[in-house]
């Protein structure tokens, strides 16, 4: 049994869905990393019992590797699992468990290089980032930035071991996540004219949410490396109403934008905020349309002749490509950080499913990848 394997069982069995806290886990990985040299500062939540990590070992210098992952996963209530979710599972070149791909994998890994550097002649620092509530629209690292400049300092590259088949991306759109509360007038259905409906408000305010969604597909920006490229908007969740007899006093709507970097997320976030307005006009003075921002962060966007995307090719094999999915590396990169998306797995193929899995060949090309860069950007010749 390998180090990562001994490592990833130990992860999985951490049940750190984003509703719970993660402190076991990071205070697992906080020892294993203090057992072997490294210099470890944990970063707690204000507001939740959570935190995050940074770790480093060798000297204070620029350059060096950073790599980070977050502990985070998501739920399996509802899904149908033929082995148990948080015990790691192994069936022949498989290995079973949630967060296996998503992204504990990479962060046995990053374990596993950090037991094997931490006895080496370093000439510059490995540096290890691990955050929460990633999957809930990057919460976790949002809370965490502003703390993070002076402990990164100026690393030749970070890598985010998201589940990208060993290829390196380098581009993702950016998202921002939102409530509408909509508000109008209780009433008798009986009387419904005399009243403002809260459902026929957000039903409006919709219909001009597909509005600038075609708007935007048949002339905004474009970028041909994403499946669907242009910016998008979506409405996941509309409720409102108590009985068919009453005109509904309140409703609720969740929806977002994913953006390419080439749309300024602020401008089209005062776009909706003007439509709201208009929509909201439309009824009599009594509605109300307020919209509140869940989460959000910002889209990756690297250039393919960039030195950095060369030097982390060298180093898995990889082709570059563009992922549909977000990730913490636009925040890295707007931090001032070199920064690139590569890890085992695949996001399409077993990522938040039931039976979610890792496999070994997979997680064998992770570690060849981070042994190269070890060897490259840490060791003295």
């Amino acid at each position: 049994m390998t180090l990562s394997f001994e490592i990833l069982d130990r992860l999985v069995a951490f049940e750190t869905v984003s509703d719970r806290s993660n402190l076991a886990l990071i205070t697992y990985v906080e020892d294993f990393l203090r057992s072997r040299g490294f210099r470890v500062q944990r970063i707690a939540d204000s507001e939740e019992d959570k935190a995050g990590l940074f770790a480093e070992i060798g000297p204070s210098v620029d350059g060096g590797l950073l790599l980070s992952a977050h502990s985070d996963v998501v739920p399996v209530a509802g899904q149908d699992w033929s082995v148990p979710p948080f015990k790691l599972t192994r069936q022949g070149d498989r290995l079973f468990g949630r967060g296996t791909t998503d992204m504990k994998g990479f962060l046995a890994e990053m374990l596993a290089l950090a037991d094997s550097v931490h006895t080496r002649d370093l000439k510059a620092p490995l540096k290890l980032l691990v955050s929460y509530d990633e999957e809930i629209g990057c919460v976790g690292i949002s809370r965490m930035k502003d703390r993070l400049p002076p402990l990164l300092g100026r690393p030749r590259l970070a890598i985010v071991g998201e589940p990208t088949d060993m290829q390196v991306a380098i581009g993702h759109k950016g998202k921002r996540a939102y409530r509408a509360n909509i508000r109008g007038e209780a009433g008798h259905s009986a009387l419904a004219p005399n009243f403002v409906n809260a459902l026929h408000v957000a039903v409006d305010f919709v219909g001009k949410l597909r509005d600038m969604q075609k708007a935007v597909r048949d002339a905004g920006a474009r970028n041909a490396a994403y499946d669907v490229p242009y910016t998008t908007f979506h409405v996941g969740q509309l409720s409102g109403g108590t009985a068919l007899n009453l005109v509904p006093e309140t409703a609720t709507l969740l929806y977002e934008f994913r953006h390419l970097v080439e749309d300024h997320p602020d401008d089209i976030e005062a776009q909706i905020r003007r439509v709201a307005e208009d929509v909201r006009a439309a009824f009599p003075d009594s509605a109300e349309i307020s919209l509140q921002v869940l989460a959000g962060y910002p889209g990756l966007s690297v250039a393919a002749t960039d030195p950095v995307v060369s030097l982390a090719r060298s180093w898995c094999g990889g082709d570059t490509t563009h992922v549909a999915f977000g990730t913490e590396a636009g925040v890295l990169s707007g931090l001032g950080v070199p920064t690139v998306v590569c890890g085992p797995g695949s996001m399409v193929g077993q990522g938040h499913k039931p039976d979610e899995f890792i496999s070994m060949q997979q997680l064998n090309a992770c570690s060849v990848m981070l042994q190269n860069g070890a060897r490259r950007a840490l060791y003295r010749s």
